[in-house]
């Protein structure tokens, strides 16, 4: 039997869960398995965002695009799904997803440091 990757089950328990935050901010969660492909190697797709009261995303991890290779010594380079989106403009910077487990710890770190900056 295959050994589940540490925190799956309660990553995709977390499902289209809406998690309030203090001063309105609010973080939304969406997460399934796919099929492996070059682009999304673990077989997770996921989004999961912070938002303010306005409902404007602030910050956000997820794979739903690959991110754009900057054009110098591009030739040979895979292009990366996994990435973070640090804040409303931000059009994502790579990032080094090794277990759901993982992207939940380091999701909701940074969701702390954001909270503490705008509170």
């Amino acid at each position: 039997m295959a050994r589940r990757q540490t925190g799956l089950d309660t990553l995709l328990d977390l499902h289209e869960e809406i998690l309030v935050q203090e001063g309105g901010y609010w973080v939304k969660i969406e997460a399934w398995t796919v099929e492996p492909t070059e682009g999304v190697p673990h077989g997770i797709r996921y989004s999961l965002t912070l938002h303010d009261p306005r409902g404007t995303r602030v910050l956000g991890y997820d794979n739903s695009h690959a991110v754009a290779a900057p054009r110098k010594g591009f030739a040979g380079r895979r292009l990366e799904y996994d990435h973070v989106h640090r804040h409303a403009k931000d059009k994502g910077v790579t990032y080094e997803f090794s277990s759901a487990g993982q992207l939940l710890k380091d999701f909701f770190e940074e969701v702390d440091k954001v909270l503490k900056e705008v509170l």
